[in-house]
């Protein structure tokens, strides 16, 4: 939901709850229980998965093992099931004409650091840099380029956005903000 007005723009930020995770999640959790039914139905010596007698794997080395891939994936699924509920990257950007401020906010991982907000003058920021790199993994980000401080990314890392979405995106940014974009 993006919304802007005269002075007032804000961006809102996708987090980790996507159709991909979710996929990921599901995938993970029941792959990990089939290794761990398979692993402890060898060690059982019973027959817990139908098209798999127990006989045709031996506990020791690879039931042991199938354990341990179904246990530690479990606990990736956990994890992942956990950032999905706690909707972990999401946020917004809000560039402020009037005040002259940015604002930058995100939902983190529970605890002390939760919501994580960043907020900057507009007179300090340099340009709008737009990372660009094809191929296998595709990466488009975009930045803020501050003086005197680290870049400070407006997307999503792992956001699948069009290349001219991103090069949209970087104009309104660059064009609201009043400077200049970088890597096209």
């Amino acid at each position: 939901m993006d919304w802007q007005s005269e002075w007032v723009r804000v961006e809102s930020v996708k987090g980790a709850r996507r159709i991909s995770n979710f996929c990921r999640a599901f995938t993970l959790v029941f792959g990990s229980l089939g290794f761990l039914l398979a692993g402890s139905s060898s060690y059982l010596g019973r027959d817990s998965i139908p098209f798999l007698p127990p006989q045709q794997i031996v506990f020791i080395p690879q039931g042991i093992v199938m354990c341990f891939y179904g246990i530690a994936g479990l606990f990736l699924g956990f994890y992942l099931w956990c950032a999905i509920l706690w909707d972990v990257g999401s946020g917004y950007n809000q560039f402020d004409k009037r005040e002259g401020i940015v604002r930058i906010f995100r939902w983190g991982f529970p605890g002390e650091n939760r919501r994580i907000r960043i907020q900057f003058l507009t007179r300090d920021i340099r340009a709008i840099r737009l990372e660009i790199r094809e191929g296998i993994s595709p990466r488009r980000v975009l930045h803020v380029r501050m003086r005197g401080q680290p870049d400070i990314p407006l997307t999503r890392i792992g956001e699948d956005l069009a290349l001219g979405e991103v090069e949209e995106k970087a104009a309104e940014s660059a064009r609201s903000l009043c400077v200049s974009i970088e890597g096209l």
